[in-house]
């Protein structure tokens, strides 16, 4: 099982009085942020590996269904759609690209 322990928090959001609080959680965040993307990262792997055509690396029913699920999730934890919206379909599209430089890669001769 992957671990996301990152240096321990200091501070709540609201507690911070400084910049430099701030950006010391700010700076943990994008630690865990990266293990996190990393596992997703892995599964594009798997996807492109498990695929048997380069013509399915790309689903758009499957991004619309991911983004569906992200808003909902988002609008549970209080985070702005107009935060989550834009940095999902930019993730997404990124990793779509990685998957199809993997298939392409594991199946090269």
């Amino acid at each position: 099982m992957t671990s996301y322990s990152s240096d321990p928090r200091q501070h709540q959001a609201d507690q911070c009085t400084d910049m430099s609080e701030v950006r010391y959680e700010i700076d943990r965040i994008d630690r865990v942020l990266v293990k996190i993307i990393k596992e997703r990262q892995n599964y594009m792997d798997a996807a492109a590996r498990i695929k048997d055509s380069r013509s399915v690396v790309r689903d758009e029913a499957r991004v619309e269904d991911v983004i569906r699920k992200v808003l909902a999730a988002a609008g549970q934890n209080g985070l702005s759609p107009k935060i989550a919206e834009p940095v999902w379909r930019v993730m997404i599209e990124q990793c779509i690209n990685y998957e199809f430089e993997a298939w392409d890669e594991l199946r090269k001769s």
